[in-house]
């Protein structure tokens, strides 16, 4: 009993603030990522140039912790509640990038993202399992390029962005805890989002990042003396969504999701830790609706399922969107 004790202790010891970053079986968990924060028309800011602020809330629950195989883990009555608030500011500058004096078509474009994390987790029996709570999250900084709209004879029919996104991590961390409203390490997170327009009223948009992680330095300390540094593994996940517009420049609703695959073990002392690798889908119905072409707000809901290596819940999303 007390070598399956601690082999579930070692399966939930990264634990984190925020649900694209809890793993159940991993020694290092996945940062947070961008699950389902983006959606409709994700390709383009809606007024072109300028200083955008978006305000992001979002509450995440889940009572299932899986393992490598998708099976929920014997805990007891597991119970995650996750409250997130992010604040963006968005700079895209009015002219047009050339290389060797040829036009590229992209404007440049600077993405600051300040995130506010609280977090709980409860047992129906004491565990050694303890969390850091409330506090600032890692700060994301995202140089990018915009490009120009592919036109059509009706107007737009594709759209896209890149941007090289970097987690610096800024947040509170604490090795005591298993989870922390930061990650503890550096990582890297470029991302390709783009919006094709079927027709006029109907789209669909998608945002594809690779995520890159560096070593932390000062793992959970419930691993052990002996364990000095942890990686998490590599990823890729994507945002996906399709809408229609409802009422003409008013109301667009639409199917919403997120899929995240682990595409390399995590690490523990520079060795691979064998099923380690995270895994889920979220689905679910999604809105916006428009106050004019400077203000909008989005709703986007999503039911997990197909987890492994991590929580598998319900995640409900809100956004405000303000171009000054």
């Amino acid at each position: 009993m007390r070598m399956f004790s601690q082999r579930l202790i070692l399966a939930l010891v990264c634990l984190v603030a925020v649900p694209a970053a809890v793993s159940a079986q991993s020694p290092q968990g996945l940062p947070p990522v961008n699950l389902g924060f983006t959606s409709f028309l994700d390709g383009a800011p809606p007024a072109g140039p300028g200083l955008y602020f978006s305000q992001y809330l979002s509450y995440y629950t889940a009572d299932t912790l899986t393992g490598a195989n998708g099976a929920a883990l014997p805990l007891p009555d597991p119970q995650l509640d996750i409250f997130v608030s992010l604040s963006q500011f968005i700079y895209m500058w009015d002219y047009d990038i050339e290389l060797f004096g040829i036009p590229l078509g992209a404007k440049p474009a600077l993405d600051v993202l300040v995130p506010v994390i609280s977090a709980d987790l409860d047992f129906s029996a004491p565990t050694p399992l303890t969390a850091n709570h409330g506090g600032l999250g890692d700060l994301l900084v995202g140089p990018a390029l915009q490009f120009d709209p592919i036109m059509g004879e009706n107007g737009p029919l594709f759209v896209h962005r890149f941007e090289t996104q970097f987690n610096i991590p800024t947040g509170l961390y604490d090795s005591a805890h298993v989870i922390n409203p930061g990650a503890g390490f550096f990582s890297f997170n470029p991302y390709w989002a783009g919006t094709a327009f079927l027709t006029p009223k109907d789209t669909v948009s998608f945002r594809a990042h690779y995520l890159w992680c560096a070593e932390n330095n000062d793992p959970a300390a419930i691993l052990g003396p002996g364990v000095t540094s942890t990686r998490a593994g590599e990823a890729f996940h994507i945002n996906f969504a399709a809408e229609h517009e409802v009422l003409e420049k008013k109301l667009r609703v639409g199917i919403n999701g997120y899929y995240l695959k682990q595409t390399t073990d995590a690490q523990v002392n520079g060795i691979d830790v064998p099923d380690s690798r995270e895994q889920v889908l979220g689905l679910g119905p999604g809105g916006m609706l428009s106050f004019s072409q400077t203000q909008h707000v989005f709703c986007n809901v999503y039911w997990e399922t197909n987890a492994e290596n991590r929580p598998e819940g319900f995640k409900l999303n809100l956004r405000y969107v303000h171009k000054f």
